[in-house]
């Protein structure tokens, strides 16, 4: 049996790197809690505020896949305790999708979108929770997302609060779920 030392230096590489633990394990709470309200903020200072904007309701090819976590994913306290990767595996996805769309012709082009604005901060943050998840070598099965098709220059503004409202509502349930693993979780 391996003394709690020599755990913790089997465990040192993964801590330092701050990435999440290997499979098995779990994951890197306080570390996800920490990214995940960072991306929450940067979300929510991401676009300048309008006023009161209505939204089209439409759906259109660039938000009628949005990713949602819902109850079957394991995201409750209960689901957490008893087998996480559910959970992490659907947060994981919606980051990768929206990592897509942060990426596209949507979000270019602009002063307040360039790599160190706004918009590239969120983005950066979001790969740093993104690549948390998934440790080297192990690679989460991703549902095929659609790339966004190209958008026309007066579609953007529109798409763009649209695509940060939903990632708002995104993060702040991962922030959540980070928040209860990191309190209830951690080791």
């Amino acid at each position: 049996m391996l003394g709690s030392r020599a755990v913790l230096l089997l465990l040192l590489p993964w801590i330092a790197r701050g990435r999440a633990a290997p499979e098995g394990s779990s994951p890197a709470w306080v570390r996800g809690q920490q990214l995940s309200q960072q991306l929450c903020m940067l979300a929510w200072s991401a676009h300048q505020p309008m006023g009161h904007v209505d939204l089209p309701r439409e759906d259109d090819e660039t938000t009628n896949h949005v990713p949602h976590i819902q109850c079957e994913d394991g995201c409750d306290p209960q689901g957490l305790r008893d087998n996480s990767q559910s959970c992490l595996q659907r947060i994981h996805q919606g980051l990768v999708f929206y990592e897509k769309l942060l990426g596209s012709d949507i979000f270019t082009g602009e002063p307040s979108l360039l790599p160190d604005g706004p918009v590239g901060q969120l983005h950066a943050s979001l790969l740093g929770l993104r690549e948390l998840l998934q440790p080297e070598g192990h690679h989460w099965e991703i549902e095929q997302t659609p790339s966004p098709s190209p958008s026309q220059p007066w579609q953007r503004l529109l798409l763009r609060l649209k695509i940060l409202r939903s990632l708002q509502a995104f993060v702040a349930v991962a922030a959540r779920v980070f928040a209860h693993g990191a309190a209830t979780l951690s080791p």
